[in-house]
């Protein structure tokens, strides 16, 4: 009896241990809005395969790009609700939530995806916003300079822009509006078919969508104004609880790679501005570049914008006025 006793006790203990380490294991899901094809997703991805591969196996990420786990404007509350573990969004497509963070898309005069990356991680560092508490942010990156788009109409001045009926979202809207355009609150998703069919006139947006999503096929113009340029930031964050269940040298991990990962969607972001405006250079696009003087009137035009984020933020208990000094410092 003991000679069986035993052996079996031994392989009981093997088997148990093996449990164990199976059940250490960590599985995830990432959510993200973003085509598969487009280079964000491709970051979005190897970041996963990074994390599987610096934690050796113990944390598995499923990825889902193209909104087929969460929509865009979803994917926030997504995350918060566990219906997805970690999630990659447009910060301005939950309107009015996200105040402090909001100020890092206002038109600031951006110049590339690199400065507004850390213009935008240097703001949450700086001021560690409230209003992200409900998720542990991962990190957040910011493409380059946004513009205006149209498909048949030529804009050389404020007037031409009257009456033009432009997508855009959040601050993008916003800075439409001040220049006399009608802004179309819809998700870049929506933009392409928006375009074709004409119900809208142009879209605000950097130069890499023009290849990123293939917008250089539907619109015609752009005008380069470089000092009226906005960003849009882009957030990953983890639910709080998928957080909290990982060891100490697991969020240490993370937290290197997320350092390493911020710059590199920046960095990405300038390469394929490049590539969208060979893209749209190549389906016969024009580049408008304004006169000083015309460019000095979109500026004194959208000024007022900065103004309206200070006292709206003001009235949400931040003080937007040191979050606007505190950008244009770093810019």
């Amino acid at each position: 009896m003991k000679r069986i006793t035993i052996p079996a006790v031994l392989v009981f203990c093997i088997c148990s241990l093996f449990t164990i380490t199976a059940s250490a294991k960590t599985q995830l899901t990432y959510a993200n809005f973003f085509p598969p094809t487009h280079i964000q997703s491709q970051l979005a991805e190897s970041w996963c395969k990074e994390v599987e591969k610096r934690t050796g196996g113990e944390i598995t990420i499923n990825y889902f790009p193209a909104g087929t786990l969460t929509k865009a404007p979803q994917t926030y509350d997504g995350v918060v609700q566990g219906i997805a573990d970690i999630g990659m969004t447009v910060l301005a497509y939950s309107r009015g939530r996200f105040t402090v963070a909001s100020a890092i898309d206002l038109p600031m005069g951006y110049s590339s995806g690199v400065q507004a990356t850390a213009v935008a991680n240097a703001v949450l560092n700086k001021f560690e916003p409230k209003e992200f508490n409900d998720t542990t942010m991962m990190f957040v990156h910011a493409h380059g300079p946004g513009l205006i788009h149209t498909s048949k109409k030529e804009v050389t001045n404020l007037g031409d822009l009257k009456g033009l009926k432009v997508r855009g979202t959040g601050t993008s809207g916003r800075v439409q509006a001040a220049l006399g355009a009608s802004p179309v609150g819809k998700s870049m998703r929506e933009c392409y078919q928006m375009l074709q069919k004409g119900v809208v006139d142009g879209s605000s947006h950097p130069l890499e969508s023009n290849k990123g999503w293939k917008l250089g096929e539907v619109v015609h113009f752009v005008v380069q104004d470089f000092p009226t340029s906005y960003t849009t930031t882009f957030a990953v964050f983890m639910n709080k609880d998928k957080w909290a269940g990982l060891t100490p040298e697991q969020q240490k991990i993370i937290k290197e790679i997320n350092a390493e990962w911020s710059m590199k969607h920046g960095v990405a972001w300038d390469d394929a501005d490049i590539l969208g405006l060979e893209f749209f250079l190549s389906k016969g696009g024009k580049v408008v570049t304004l006169s000083d003087a015309e460019s000095k009137k979109w500026q004194e035009a959208v000024a007022p914008v900065i103004d309206e984020y200070i006292e709206k933020a003001s009235k949400k208990g931040v003080d937007g006025k040191a979050v606007v000094e505190f950008i244009r410092k770093l810019m």
